[in-house]
Parts: structure tokens; sequence; C-alpha cells
């Protein structure tokens, strides 16, 4: 799948599980990560304390927390397009658990 590259350039911890991310083009997305905080990676962030050890990569230009959970800065960019899709698919990971 071919898709925009973009950097994260910045990010704030604006509320719980929520971070407003500024990227390479100028936009910003304040995204909700608590919809998607399911399965074996993401799940761990569900503790606010390792949610806010987040940190911006400056290799590769993403958001990275010290379990090694990150995302495509592609899907961070277009976050409220795919929210209710990701939310979904993580959910349905917590399911394969049980």
């Amino acid at each position: 799948m071919s898709h925009p590259l973009y950097d994260v350039l910045s990010f704030q911890i604006i509320a719980p599980y929520t971070l407003l991310v500024t990227f390479d083009d100028g936009t910003k997305q304040t995204i909700n990560f608590e919809p998607v905080l399911y399965g074996e990676v993401y799940g761990h962030l569900k503790d606010i304390e390792l949610f806010n050890q987040v940190r911006l990569d400056e290799e590769i230009r993403t958001l990275i927390w010290p379990n090694g959970a990150d995302f495509d800065p592609w899907v961070l960019h277009e976050w409220p397009k795919l929210a209710k899709e990701l939310s979904a698919r993580a959910r349905s990971w917590e399911l394969q658990k049980v």
C-alpha cells in the first residue's frame, strides 16, 4: 500500500490519553488514543504513567512508547478518517485473547 509520507514534528499531552500532534505539512491532529488501547502492545498503554512516557523518535519521526508501541505517522495524520476502524480492530484484538 502506498500513501503519502508525513513526519511528526512535535506533540503535547493535552488530556488523559490525548495528544496534540503537529506534522511537517503544517497540520495538527488532536488524537484520543483511548479507544485503541487494546491488545498485546497497545493495551499496556492503558497505564496512564506508561502512556505519558510517549516521546518523539527523532530518527523515524513518529511517536513511540517504552514498551515498543508506535504508530505510522500517516495513521496519526489521517486519524479522524481512520479512528472508527482502528477502534473496531483494537477491540477485536481483545476478543481474540479470550
